[in-house]
């Protein structure tokens, strides 16, 4: 017997997804590194080697200025159609667990937080459940969707079915994919539980 929508839980990522966090923190590495935008390209890989960072250390120190000094969370854009799709679904009933691994950083986490709710309420996001952690497969959803290659291939390796936000990080990912939010809203529709 199929599910009823108020039955699935929809695990949605935040950065990739429904933000444009490369977008975002393009704009702040430009300013960061002191080099034209145009310098920058836009399809980067997992850890942004392509923008000249060769480490960890380096993707803090960088994560950290954005978050702290530009408040990256907070004013990060929309990618377009998440709203939309996302007041759809909720509007339809599948409750919507917005989870994100923003945390990863120590000593800024209640600003983090704090402009991570900033931004779903500002931009008018839907979501019923809030989750800060890396593990996604421990919160529950029925359906994920997210952009990370780790957090996909981890995510179907267990089991789960997880639509890929497809970008330049995770082009070697295979279907499910979707290259935007009305693509995720038809492969939601299409999900049926295996029995």
């Amino acid at each position: 017997m199929p599910y009823k929508p108020e039955q699935i839980v929809l695990g949605v990522d935040l950065d990739g997804v429904c933000a444009d966090f490369y977008g975002g923190i393009r704009e702040v590495a430009a300013e960061w590194f002191e080099r034209p935008l145009d310098d920058l390209t836009e399809d980067v890989s997992y850890g942004l080697l392509e923008w000249g960072i060769e480490d960890p250390a380096q993707y803090e120190s960088l994560h950290r200025f954005a978050v702290t000094a530009r408040d990256l969370f907070r004013t990060i854009p929309m990618i377009p159609g998440a709203r939309k799709v996302l007041r759809r679904l909720s509007h339809e009933k599948y409750r919507i667990r917005i989870i994100t691994h923003r945390l990863f950083i120590q000593y800024f986490h209640a600003m983090a937080v704090q402009q991570t709710i900033e931004w779903l309420d500002h931009h008018g996001i839907p979501y019923w459940d809030l989750c800060f952690m890396k593990e996604k497969d421990q919160v529950g959803a029925n359906i994920y969707i997210e952009d990370s290659p780790k957090n996909v291939e981890q995510l179907r390796k267990r089991g789960y079915y997880a639509i890929c936000f497809a970008n330049s990080t995770n082009t070697e990912i295979s279907d499910p994919r979707a290259r935007d939010w009305e693509e995720v809203y038809k492969l939601i529709k299409r999900w049926r539980p295996q029995t």
